[in-house]
């Protein structure tokens, strides 16, 4: 599933290319995806409008309409939106809308001679034309973003909780955005256990893990995100930060800091990679803060 970097630098490319642009008509081919209104309600309200802004919330890309109305795209495991230039009348052919060769779901033809495909292989994804995105059920339960949040109120929030960090990272309802391979990373860089009580952090890991979950996601949106799965920038490009990744998908190759076999273990149903070496347990004085 795409994560904040990927939805943030999605939302960058959008921002460069259709802002102004008017949705001149639309086309549906498998009406799955469309969760709110009915497909032909869909169709006929959005057709006219133009795109006035992009927006990102957790792991939701938000399109603000002319008649302000949102336009809401959650990508779940597969959804892509690609931009292309149109082809003349005739000339693109897609296979039936059942037809598993296919992966365009949607397509909204914007003026002048562009067109926006949402792809979804699996038809996990979402979108919805809706008059207020914040009122959605998931969106009101979301933490606060990582951008958003300071060292103060992140070690709070680390205060309340009695879970393992890896999962609590994990949970959009603690902190917006991250999924399973920015949590695998910040993990590894902050040298901190995945499977770790959020109880046994001592103050000054609960600091690095803040600086290093900002670093790390600010370095992916740089990079464009992780292509590692479905994910494709606007361009139909691949996001170029999977090279950057120093644990995921890495099982059982050398670490690249002590070169040791990075394991893969399962915890919540999702795989966790991580080096048993560099993210060991310290012992209880080399977690206590600094006194100077």
């Amino acid at each position: 599933m795409p994560e904040l970097p990927e939805v943030e630098t999605i939302k960058g490319d959008l921002e460069k290319t259709v802002i102004g642009k008017k949705i001149s008509r639309i086309e549906i081919f498998n009406p799955k995806v469309i969760r709110q209104p009915q497909a032909a309600e869909f169709k006929r309200s959005l057709t006219g409008l133009r795109v006035k802004r992009v927006l990102r919330r957790g792991k939701l890309l938000i399109l603000e309409l002319s008649n302000a109305k949102f336009l809401t795209v959650h990508f779940k495991m597969t959804g892509q939106l690609v931009l292309r230039k149109q082809e003349p009348a005739g000339e693109r052919k897609l296979p039936d809308a059942g037809s598993k060769k296919s992966i365009t779901r949607v397509t909204f033809y914007l003026d002048p001679g562009l067109a926006l495909d949402y792809n979804d292989l699996r038809l996990f994804g979402e979108l919805r034309l809706i008059d207020d995105w914040r009122k959605l059920k998931f969106i009101q339960e979301l933490g606060p973003e990582p951008f958003g949040l300071s060292l103060t109120d992140f070690k709070k929030m680390l205060a309340k909780k009695k879970t393992k960090i890896k999962p609590l990272l994990l949970d959009q309802k603690f902190i917006a955005g991250i999924g399973n391979i920015y949590a695998s990373e910040i993990l590894f860089r902050s040298k901190i256990d995945p499977q770790r009580p959020v109880h046994d952090l001592s103050p000054l890991e609960q600091t690095v893990l803040y600086k290093e979950m900002l670093k790390v996601l600010q370095s992916a949106i740089k990079h464009g995100g992780s292509s590692v799965d479905d994910y494709v920038r606007v361009s139909g490009k691949n996001g170029d930060y999977a090279r950057f990744h120093q644990v995921y998908g890495r099982n059982g190759k050398p670490c690249l800091v002590c070169r040791t076999p990075i394991k893969r273990i399962a915890q919540g149903g999702r795989g966790t990679f991580f080096c048993s070496k560099c993210q060991a347990v310290p012992s209880s004085g080399a977690r206590k803060e600094n006194p100077r």
